[in-house]
């Protein structure tokens, strides 16, 4: 058994998978629904390969994330490979995604392009390249092993990009696991701790008149200045708190408050009189998503201006994505860094500081969980996506050989 000669037996068909996949656009939130059919399809000869609806009142669930209007989930499902299973053992989920965020002005961004080994094209490592890694993981286990001593499946879900609704409906509907893989383009680096972002809204009251009569008013648009500082004074205390959270030592700042948003007022002559304001917090796993939320908002009710303090409303309606540490002892972590280091990969352990599908899968499923994949994360949602194949099969190689460990018969 050579997994090294398998892999690369299968690679060409798998880069000619990802091209096939970039083609189909699937902007999160709208259009996943072709491509999760042609996955399915590709899939159907490796297990039984599912499209999954969500669940009924889905939107009611407390941590689901809502877009700026309604989603309709009648042509959008999850899809789950159930590997061939032959007996008892340990089981395993393998996730990533399909959605990938809108183009912008990149024109070729559905026109995948391969040149010197790269493959270029919008999903190319966010996240359709992680699906070809599974692919190419599927094709060579397949080969080696057609049937495991346990539960392995492997989700490729829906909405990652807008708040994580597809992995969020896996949680609800499908059996834990003894571990979970997700993979994000990580350049192949082990990631079993992850930073949490959340998106804020703050609406601010003014009292509007007429600019001539300017002292009767008050502006909304001055009273958030206020409040922005006061933001940036609670940032300043949230970076020294998570100056030395294990995993997050070697980053320069991977705590951070955004100002990313802001719209309001009505005419040029008048008083403003309403803004709104649209931004994010990043934070590590000594913080929860709750005591993000209180902290924020004791922070703004202290302003010193005591019209800003009382006419302010926060609220988190959007992407809400809270932190995750699995123990370094844990058998999943422990066993991804052998592998690595058997595959020739880098071993160190290190947090992650972009936030992903992996806190739903430790947090809500309570579940070990490590991210990892090919790819760059300084080229995803940019117009030079792209991934090298041969990083494909790094990744794919490392799975199948801690798969291959991770359910070893006795």
């Amino acid at each position: 058994m050579n997994i090294r000669k398998t892999v690369e037996k299968h690679l060409r068909s798998s880069a000619d998978f990802l091209k096939e996949i970039i083609l189909i656009p699937s902007v999160s939130g709208t259009g996943e629904g072709p491509v999760q059919d042609y996955i399915q399809k590709a899939w159907s000869s490796f297990g039984k390969a599912d499209l999954v609806p969500v669940p009924e009142n889905f939107t009611e669930d407390p941590e689901y994330s809502f877009a700026d209007t309604p989603l309709d989930y009648s042509n959008r499902k999850n899809l789950v490979l159930r590997y061939p299973s032959k007996e008892k053992g340990p089981s395993l989920i393998i996730n990533s995604h399909s959605d990938v965020v809108p183009p912008g002005d990149w024109k070729e961004a559905w026109n995948p392009r391969e040149e010197n080994g790269i493959i270029h094209g919008r999903g190319a490592c966010d996240a359709k390249g992680q699906v070809a890694v599974m692919d190419l993981a599927l094709k060579t286990l397949h080969e080696i092993a057609p049937s495991v001593a346990g539960n392995l499946s492997f989700q490729v879900v829906i909405e990652e990009e807008v708040g994580g609704n597809g992995a969020l409906a896996m949680v609800r509907q499908e059996k834990k696991a003894d571990g979970v893989i997700v993979l994000e383009p990580t350049d192949l680096k082990l990631h079993p701790a992850n930073r949490g972002a959340i998106w804020y809204r703050l609406d601010v009251e003014g009292k509007p008149v007429h600019m001539a009569r300017i002292w009767d008013g008050v502006n909304a648009l001055e009273k958030t200045v206020e409040l922005m500082k006061v933001m940036r004074e609670y940032e300043k205390g949230l970076i020294e708190e998570s100056r030395h959270v294990p995993l997050f030592e070697k980053y320069r700042q991977p705590v951070q408050l955004n100002f990313g948003i802001i719209s309001g007022g009505k005419w040029p002559a008048t008083v403003c009189d309403h803004i709104t304001m649209e931004g994010g917090v990043g934070f590590l796993p000594n913080k929860t998503l709750a005591q993000i939320k209180q902290e924020l908002h004791d922070a703004l009710a202290s302003c010193p201006d005591q019209w800003a303090a009382s006419h302010f409303t926060l609220s988190f309606p959007k992407l809400h994505n809270d932190a995750f540490a699995t123990d370094i002892s844990h058998p999943l972590v422990v066993q991804m860094a052998e592998t690595a280091k058997t595959v020739g990969l880098d071993p160190e352990l290190s947090g992650w500081i972009a936030s992903c599908d992996a806190r739903l899968y430790a947090r809500l499923g309570n579940m070990p969980t490590i991210v990892f994949g090919a790819g760059k994360l300084e080229d995803a949602h940019s117009a030079v996506e792209k991934i090298e194949i041969n990083d494909i099969a790094k990744a794919a190689e490392m799975l199948v050989t801690f798969l291959l460990q991770w359910f070893k018969e006795e």
